[in-house]
């Protein structure tokens, strides 16, 4: 792993809090999202500031900062990787640690909305905005869309949501947005990967706001691998495949995401704990061979 001197951190966050802003300004930045492999690797890392901290059986695997910010130097330092999808908190670790420079910078918008609370669905925008990325320099945002059905809060989202790509656009950063349709059963949200569910939730996710030409998509795998052709069929927008919980089927979930970046508008990876904490421990092996799939 990449050491990180955690007292170092700390103490320039003491003493020169000014240091993050600065470090922003002379972090040098892509000329463009895509380069020139015309695919893009995300590392994700926003799961923490939604209190999700668990990874496989390790119920707070994410929790440790250092050991977070170690791994994920160590993934940002592999050929292949583009940038990092991370909160505030963690972005400007990485600002100070230097290792930003080249990268595509995404920050995460909403997180409002706590793994486990009776309010998960209340996605409201915590995390950064569009006007915090601009002033930055950062290159995109990511923003969830999680829509119950049974819900009425949910349009509150849409609607919010709607107006948060609106604001990006006019700063032309691109924003990704990763739409789900989910449902409560015993009082434990779901999502619905089924290939009508992730049909539905691309297709309500494109329409929002006032222009598409800014929007990203960043959708999951369905169910049955095979439905995917069909379902990444309903939009014309960029879409990027994320990687979610895959247990410790490791290889199962190579071969899905192989299958779905064969697919036009599938442009590239977004992947956190599966390659952050790989079952057999090998951050920069799962790095590399998610790298190797594009």
């Amino acid at each position: 792993m990449t050491r990180v001197d955690i007292a170092e951190l700390v103490g320039i966050r003491t003493r020169h809090p000014e240091a993050v802003a600065e470090a922003a300004a002379r972090r040098r930045r892509r000329p463009r999202l895509v380069g020139e492999s015309g695919r893009l690797m995300i590392v994700a890392a926003d799961h923490p500031a939604r209190g999700a901290l668990s990874v496989g059986q390790s119920p707070l695997a994410m929790a440790n900062r250092l050991d977070l910010l170690e791994r994920l130097c160590l993934a940002l330092s592999r050929p292949g990787v583009d940038g990092v999808l991370a909160t505030a908190d963690i972005l400007d670790d990485l600002l100070l640690l230097g290792a930003l420079d080249d990268k595509i910078v995404m920050g995460s918008m909403n997180r409002g909305g706590l793994a486990g609370a009776s309010f998960e669905l209340d996605d409201r925008f915590t995390g950064h905005r569009a006007q915090d990325l601009d002033r930055l320099g950062f290159d995109a945002g990511k923003l969830l869309l999680r829509i119950d059905y049974q819900d009425p809060g949910s349009v509150d989202t849409l609607h919010t949501t709607a107006r948060v790509v609106d604001e990006m656009a006019e700063r032309r950063l691109p924003v990704f947005i990763e739409p789900f349709i989910c449902h409560r059963t015993d009082g434990r949200l779901r999502t619905d990967l089924s290939a009508e569910a992730v049909t539905r939730s691309i297709a309500i996710a494109s329409g929002l706001a006032g222009t598409s030409a800014y929007t990203w998509l960043k959708v999951p795998v369905t169910e049955n691998p095979d439905d995917m052709a069909a379902v990444m069929e309903t939009s014309t927008l960029p879409a990027v495949i994320l990687g979610g919980e895959i247990g410790r089927d490791q290889d199962g979930a190579y071969e899905k995401w192989r299958t779905a970046l064969r697919l036009p508008t599938v442009q590239g990876l977004a992947v956190g704990r599966s390659l952050l904490y790989p079952v057999d421990g090998d951050v920069a092996g799962a790095v590399d061979t998610a790298v190797g799939l594009l």
